[in-house]
């Protein structure tokens, strides 16, 4: 995987920040989305994050996952 790929969420990840469901669980097993950035290191500091995989979702939802939770759409 690498920014810019379409992914698509293959799990049941339960969100409460989405947009239109604010403050209610949302299932994103399903939705695609494009990979905005991976994360490896923070200010030039190797470091291991839980979830590194951030997806943007049309222009105002982003996610973080983990790299089983999406998988690449071609």
């Amino acid at each position: 995987m690498k920014v810019g790929d379409r992914v698509k969420v293959n799990q049941s990840v339960i969100v409460y920040h989405h947009p239109e469901h604010r403050n209610q669980g949302f299932d994103l097993k399903g939705e695609e989305g494009e990979i905005f950035q991976i994360i490896h290191e923070l200010d030039g500091k190797p470091i291991s994050a839980n979830f590194p995989v951030l997806v943007k979702f049309g222009k105002k939802f982003r996610a973080h996952f983990r790299e089983d939770e999406v998988e690449v759409v071609s």
